[in-house]
């Protein structure tokens, strides 16, 4: 049966002489620390190591935690595993939009280090923290009340069991899969992740109004919506912080009459486009010449493929169908993604070369839909790297090679 009870699982204690040690070295080297040791026998320096560790980490990732005193860090495995802080709290606010005025219950099946629960539970009246490991939930009892979720209910239990017990419905269940199989390796496949979602799919869907799924940014997003039935996809949020894609994000109920696709790029306007707008066709520029700007889009549209609905949406001409690369003649404002202004454009011919090139001897060059590597393209203009300018290679759609030279 699933333990709601500390049983002998109870949160480490922390001694005031450890507590101290903690806050005089929380910026200082860890491995230094390890080396160095420690003469003080009140001192339990592996947990005090932890301790520090796990609060430069979450500093690191922006956690909520961080800046409250007193809370306990797990190993470093599960820290390296939750959200930042900038995802947790993208999750809270897609939790609170979905869920609208059904505000009663959520349920997060796959607890972790509780970051992600944190953020979700405060848009709700009840929340229920379930987790297999019975470390982590003596922390979460610990943590929880200094986060003010005083009321959250945890529970030591595998989410397969928990689900098939569960009385009544939930507004909202949770889950982010572990992307390790039985035997530890790495794997990113829904059905290779513990616990396996597919195998309990009717169940979730049966007892959750919604269901949230956190998944592997590896993931290819028309293939994920296949496996878990496009007929309960309502949405698949490419979530990124930073340029870089962290995250799928996949919302799912009992029906979908069609799957929505969100773009989310902290900083950035978000994209969003039915999975079926996908496919719109590009229509490329016959010649750049006449374009004064240069675009590249962030790493969520990238990953999710939304060079069409991008297009359409910011009136922004693709350099060719397979660049990635986008142009206009005016500024656009607010897009996703980096902006560029075009001080020259020439071809491989070195004449040509040496004249928009000009008196460039350093520049930021990155290769789209071009037969030579970034590195050997700069040994070949004998750049170095850097500066303010941006050099963009490409081939356009007539098949000819072009360098785009830009400043940002």
């Amino acid at each position: 049966m699933p333990s709601t009870s500390q049983n002998n699982n109870s949160a480490a204690v922390v001694s005031g002489a450890t507590e101290h040690f903690v806050e005089t070295h929380r910026h200082a080297d860890v491995s230094q620390l390890a080396l160095r040791g420690c003469n003080d026998p009140e001192v339990d320096l592996p947990l005090a190591l932890r301790q520090i560790e796990g609060r430069q980490r979450a500093e690191a990732k922006g956690l909520a935690y961080a800046a409250v005193d007193g809370i306990l860090y797990p190993p470093h495995l599960n820290m390296e595993q939750c959200s930042s802080g900038l995802t947790a709290s993208y999750k809270g606010e897609v939790a609170a939009r979905i869920a609208g005025v059904d505000t009663q219950r959520f349920v997060d099946l796959t607890g972790g280090f509780g970051v992600d629960f944190c953020e979700l539970a405060k848009h709700f009246d009840e929340a229920v923290y379930v987790e297999r490991n019975a470390t982590l939930c003596a922390l979460a009892r610990h943590n929880f009340p200094l986060m003010h979720l005083n009321t959250a209910k945890v529970v030591n239990a595998e989410a397969s069991h928990f689900i098939e017990s569960m009385k009544g419905e939930a507004s909202l269940l949770f889950l982010d899969p572990a992307r390790r199989d039985a035997n530890g390796t790495r794997t990113f496949a829904i059905g290779d992740c513990q616990p396996n979602i597919l195998g309990m799919l009717d169940r979730l869907l049966h007892k959750g109004r919604h269901v949230m799924l956190k998944l592997s940014p590896m993931l290819d997003i028309k293939r994920t919506v296949d496996d878990l039935g496009a007929a309960h996809v309502k949405e698949v949020h490419v979530v990124s912080a930073f340029n870089e894609c962290k995250e799928l994000l996949v919302v799912l109920g009992k029906d979908s009459s069609e799957t929505q696709v969100y773009c989310h790029d902290e900083g950035s306007a978000t994209l969003t486009f039915s999975l079926q707008e996908r496919t719109l066709p590009l229509i490329s520029a016959d010649s750049i010449e006449d374009f004064c700007y240069l675009y590249e889009p962030n790493a969520a549209i990238m990953k999710a493929g939304a060079f069409g609905p991008l297009s359409q949406r910011w009136k922004v001409t693709p350099v060719s169908s397979n660049s990635h690369l986008f142009l206009s003649k005016e500024p656009i404002k607010d897009f996703p993604g980096r902006t560029f202004s075009i001080s020259a454009v020439s071809s491989m011919g070195k004449r040509e070369l040496r004249q928009a090139l000009g008196s460039i001897k350093q520049a930021n060059v990155s290769v789209r839909n071009f037969p030579m590597p970034a590195e050997s393209l700069r040994h070949k203009l004998k750049l170095k790297d850097g500066g303010d300018n941006y050099i963009f290679a490409t081939t356009l759609a007539n098949g000819r090679h072009t360098l785009i030279i830009c400043k940002k």
